[in-house]
């Protein structure tokens, strides 16, 4: 399943990888895009998202869901309504569910995901 036409996202849902598999981080299409996240397995009710973006996403929150974010390579900012949270490769962070939030990349940034598995990723 691909972005709305509403955001200027590619946004893939689908699951890449079942349980025993090796799971590549780097996924070719990605280089096309310069906003680009595809769920690479579930992991009970979550699950994991690969990112890589440059640019901005747009403010947003999820009234039931908290989001983990790790940075695997450049830099990825969180903004929050009253600070920004700057993360460098091999540093993550938690943003609770209800919190209104947007997430950038300054230059082009691959960063994990974990979320629950239902979470609408343009937010509710």
């Amino acid at each position: 399943m691909s972005s709305s036409s509403a955001f200027p996202y590619e946004t893939r849902l689908n699951v890449l990888h079942r349980p025993l598999e090796i799971i590549d981080i780097h996924v070719p299409e990605a280089e096309n895009y310069k906003w680009f996240n595809q769920t690479l397995c579930q992991v009970n009710d979550s699950v994991v998202r690969v990112g890589n973006i440059e640019g901005e996403y747009h403010w947003h929150k999820h009234d039931g869901d908290d989001e983990f974010f790790l940075t695997v390579e450049g830099q990825l900012l969180i903004d929050l309504e009253d600070k920004t949270i700057e993360l460098n490769p091999g540093q993550g962070f938690v943003v609770p569910r209800g919190i209104v939030h947007r997430t950038r990349a300054p230059k082009r940034t691959v960063i994990l995901m974990v979320e629950n598995a239902g979470i609408i990723p343009t937010g509710d």
